[in-house]
């Protein structure tokens, strides 16, 4: 459209030079031998041939005629101005209307609407400020475009400006309070006028659907003097969508009238409260489909997983669209059936933003982190315009394999695209920056947010939290409660009572032992906060909950009361919380608790390899070696295996892989040679290997040699040689740090006076001067 806009300027301006009817600002003189003025008819059928071409889209004919045409009216002017607006010739329309020599109320109509469609409500409040002379669409056209932006006071300024209201005056007013969710004042107005027609009562009735207020929708619906088609359908699809199917089919069977329309709606009511039979059946028996109709029952196929029958309804239907293919895709993406997705995605005649954000969500949540990448930076090449969608999922995807430099180059491309800091796209990058170790750069993120839902204060705190950062985390959730965001059961999950209770044990540890007597208050606060979540956010105890009141009762050394809240519960413990309990026992080596935990666990997961090795390292540190070669022969025969341990880092826009003793990486030598050094420089400051957690009964100077080669360290290494001085090193394993690697890990950040980042599977540590974030506790 542009190209074609940027053709028929030159002729544009060769037209208006061309023929200028005579004007004060234009004058010409008509030599002897000129053809005499056309005539009115004459004009009028030139007239309509501009306007017959503009409206099939052939502005070269129409600027043909117009460039020829010995005298042109308003009409004339206004054809070819209303033409250039209609197939998105903007520049031109605006040149034009600038030439037209008498425009009038059309032309100055005409104009401001074209800056309304452009959303310039600027210009077009200046253009309506200029006119001299206006009529009822001129005001109506005002009130609707500030309406429909949400400058509902602006559009009330207007309204109550304009001298004779119509029935799209008032209408229009009463569309700006319902659309922006003024339903109580949209009320006042509309019990002000008793002259409201059938549209103005589907609208208010439209707005309390909208917002699940169907007994007051239902009490206009029975008070309305004459119900049309739309009235029913509106007050059918919102009990449908509300997930109450009893009324729906009683006002779908009462209806006087149906047409496409009301039947969708009780198919994808159907569908949306998992009433797949009921949907197809309503479905086989509609007199008439089109493709909103099919798609929503594809989606309600794709929404139960049961694909195979959504491929089956694709592949018959006579009418596909951009849509039904993007429907299946996702419903592809979303079963695990990433390739069968990728077909699709490939054989699709026709792509737009939302299937490339569909695969690209496939990718991302199926794991295949490099595909998403790649496809991301082909819908640019494919000058597809980039949605929030697609920003989200790739923002995702950085975060879960910590790509910090490709997530700030994504959050650039997010600047550019002018897409500002909303809850949707600015919780991917808040939640980008949390899980690739910049907790900074994530308040920073936080804080430029204009708008704050619910899921960013749960993400912040459960970043402060899992970096370690108990006192931040705890004021923001403070600031939270300050606001007009309430807690919900996500927050009191995930955001507050897991997250917030650990968080003051991180704080508890960092400043000193693991001692309840020592740091009562702390720990007494986060029973605190367990016991009144109900009382205060209305909000009861779930297993997730409890897990976490163990686990701090258990790593303050308060084992009893650790065990005693688990007889308490109103439900049995589960693995998780048996786990906790181990996990606490190997801290403070309770062998005798810590089997009686893992007996439990053993026969509620017999497949979990890593309470094994927890047991295992009780019994290790506890020098019980024949437990430990028990453990090991347990294993073998359930066939449970240990899951092995990787580490990651990003350097220089490439992100490299160790596993322990790893003899694949090209630099091995060189980064062996320094961990050998770094190693002398650190058992010359102190550091002694933590052998007690090598589960073999081997010589120390072997246990000595196991340990140095973790992943975690050959990452750490090799980050020191490939990451420039003073910015931070980042790490990622997929298991916990074991407690070797954490000490010596300490004691590198002093030696090479390096900010060392770790995220392990469990939390983030910081390891600066010596000591780490989490207080030695993870």
């Amino acid at each position: 459209m542009f190209s074609r806009c940027k053709r028929y300027t030159r002729r544009f301006h060769a037209a208006v030079a061309a023929s200028n009817p005579p004007s004060p600002l234009n004058p010409t003189k008509r030599s002897k031998n000129a053809p005499p003025p056309a005539s009115d008819t004459e004009v009028v059928r030139w007239n309509k041939a501009i306007t017959a071409h503009m409206r099939h889209g052939r502005m070269a004919a129409a600027a043909a005629i117009f460039r020829r045409m010995p005298r042109r009216t308003t009409v004339s002017w206004n054809a070819m101005l209303s033409g250039y607006l209609s197939n998105g010739c903007f520049s031109l329309a605006l040149r034009l209307f600038d030439a037209i020599p008498d425009p009038d109320l059309v032309s100055f109509n005409t104009m401001i609407h074209g800056h309304v469609v452009k959303r310039d409500l600027a210009s077009a409040r200046r253009l309506f400020d200029q006119m001299a002379v206006k009529d009822t669409v001129t005001w109506n056209t005002m009130i609707s475009a500030y309406a429909q932006s949400g400058l509902v006071e602006e559009a009330r300024e207007i309204f109550d400006r304009t001298p004779h209201k119509n029935a799209i005056s008032w209408n229009g007013i009463l569309a700006a309070y319902v659309q922006n969710g003024r339903l109580e004042v949209a009320r006042l107005l509309f019990d002000s006028n008793s002259d409201w027609d059938t549209v103005s009562w589907n609208a208010m009735i439209a707005g309390y659907v909208q917002r699940r207020r169907l007994a007051e929708a239902q009490q206009l619906f029975d008070r309305m003097p004459e119900r049309d088609i739309v009235s029913w359908n509106t007050l059918i699809s919102g009990y449908a969508q509300n997930g109450d199917m009893s009324v729906a089919t009683r006002l779908f069977d009462e209806s006087p009238s149906r047409d496409v329309f009301t039947w969708t709606a009780m198919v994808s009511g159907y569908a949306q409260n998992g009433m797949l039979e009921d949907a197809r059946r309503v479905f086989d028996a509609m007199p008439k489909r089109n493709s909103v109709s099919w798609n929503a029952m594809i989606a309600a196929y794709v929404q139960c997983q049961k694909m195979d029958q959504a491929k089956e309804l694709f592949d018959v239907m006579p009418c596909r669209n951009v849509n039904s293919w993007n429907t299946l895709i996702t419903g592809y993406a979303q079963a695990g059936m990433v390739e069968q997705a990728r077909w699709i995605f490939d054989t699709m005649p026709q792509r737009d933003s939302v299937s490339w954000a569909a695969m690209i969500a496939g990718y991302s949540q199926g794991g295949s982190s490099e595909e998403a990448l790649q496809l991301f930076i082909e819908m640019g090449r494919y000058g597809e315009r980039i949605n929030r969608s697609s920003f989200t999922s790739v923002l995702s995807t950085c975060a879960d394999i910590a790509m910090l430099e490709c997530g700030k180059q994504v959050h650039g491309r997010l600047v550019k695209a002018g897409y500002g800091m909303g809850c949707f796209v600015g919780n991917a990058l808040l939640a980008m920056y949390c899980k690739c170790g910049s907790i900074y750069e994530a308040y920073e993120a936080f804080e430029d947010m204009k708008e704050k839902d619910v899921v960013s204060w749960n993400t912040m705190i459960a970043g402060y939290a899992r970096h370690g950062y108990g006192k931040e985390a705890l004021k923001v959730f403070n600031l939270m409660r300050m606001t007009d965001t309430q807690p919900d059961y996500v927050t009191m999950v995930i955001g507050f009572v897991v997250n917030i209770l650990q968080a003051l044990l991180h704080y508890t540890c960092s400043v000193g032992v693991l001692s309840a007597c020592s740091h009562a208050g702390l720990v007494d606060k986060g029973i605190n906060y367990f016991y009144t979540m109900h009382r205060d956010f209305g909000v009861t105890a779930t297993a997730e909950h409890y897990t976490c009141m163990i686990d701090l009762l258990g790593r303050a050394g308060r084992l009893d009361d650790a065990q005693a809240l688990m007889k308490d519960m109103p439900f049995e413990p589960d693995a998780t919380m048996w786990g906790a309990l181990l996990g606490a026992s190997r801290i403070h080596r309770n062998t005798e608790l810590g089997e009686k935990a893992a007996t439990k666990i053993f026969e509620m997961e017999p497949d979990n390899a890593g309470m094994y090795v927890l047991l295992s390292n009780l019994y290790a540190t506890s020098g019980k070696w024949g437990n430990v070669n028990k453990m090991r022969v347990m294993m073998r025969e359930r066939g449970v295996k240990k899951v092995p341990g990787f580490s990651w880092i990003e350097a220089n826009n490439k992100v490299h892989t160790f596993s322990v003793g790893d003899m694949l990486h090209p630099e091995k030598d060189k980064i062996y040679a320094f961990l050998e050094e770094l190693d002398m420089k650190m058992k010359k400051e102190g550091y002694v290997s933590a052998t007690e957690m090598v589960l073999h009964d081997v010589e120390e100077e072997e246990k000595e040699h196991m340990l140095k080669y973790h992943s975690e360290k050959i990452a750490v290494a090799f980050g020191l040689l490939n990451v420039p001085s003073g910015r931070p090193i980042r790490v990622i394993k997929n298991l916990r740090v074991c407690e070797d690697c954490h000490n010596a890990i300490k004691f590198i950040s002093v030696i090479e006076n390096r900010l060392i980042i770790l995220r392990d599977s469990n939390r983030f540590h910081h390891f600066s001067g010596g000591s780490c974030s989490c207080g030695d506790y993870w």
